[in-house]
């Protein structure tokens, strides 16, 4: 029990950087504490009910998703990217997509595709449910509010460059993982 339940820890701690890195980027946006908030509960939701799916798709769909998983989640955050890179260049402060409403959807499925894939991998060997989204969902949550408040910080001592900054780093992310696929 314990082993596994280290062994979770551990991969929710690494899916959860995921959402710490893009949290960072998207940090750059001037949000409230309470959007914050509402993020990393958005996020850790995410990462419960996406695994939760992933263990009950079963074992045959495991090989075809995990390489579609990268490959979407990697689109998702260039789009996320470039959008915030092109809206740091307007002069205007009005946003095709920031982390509200849709555009949290779409932030949070980007960062939850990976744990879905695991999700399929994690059913097949027989892990404890209730184990796994508690885990997965924890981690998310406190990792995308880290991320987030410290891309809170550094956007103040960037000034106006910050959200061309944070879309940077979606970009790159979002490259890492388009790079197997290229």
């Amino acid at each position: 029990m314990i082993g596994e339940m280290l062994t979770l820890l551990i991969m929710a701690m690494a899916l959860g950087m995921d959402a710490f890195s893009v949290g960072l980027g998207m940090g750059m946006f001037k949000l409230r504490f309470r959007e914050i908030f509402k993020i990393g509960i958005t996020i850790g939701l995410f990462h419960v009910v996406m695994p939760l799916l992933g263990m009950g798709a079963g074992h045959f769909l495991s090989e075809k998703f995990g390489t579609f998983a990268s490959l979407i989640g990697g689109l998702l955050l260039i789009l996320l990217g470039v959008q915030m890179v092109l809206a740091s260049l307007k002069k205007d402060n009005e946003k095709i997509l920031t982390p509200v409403g849709f555009g949290l959807f779409i932030f949070a499925l980007s960062v939850s595709l990976d744990s879905f894939s695991l999700g399929l991998t994690l059913g097949i060997y027989g892990a404890k449910t209730a184990l796994v989204i508690l885990c997965f969902g924890i981690a998310a949550t406190v990792l995308t509010w880290a991320g987030l408040l410290l891309g809170k910080k550094v956007q103040g001592w960037v000034g106006s460059y910050g959200e061309a900054l944070g879309g940077s780093i979606l970009l790159a992310f979002g490259m890492k993982l388009l790079y197997p696929f290229l």
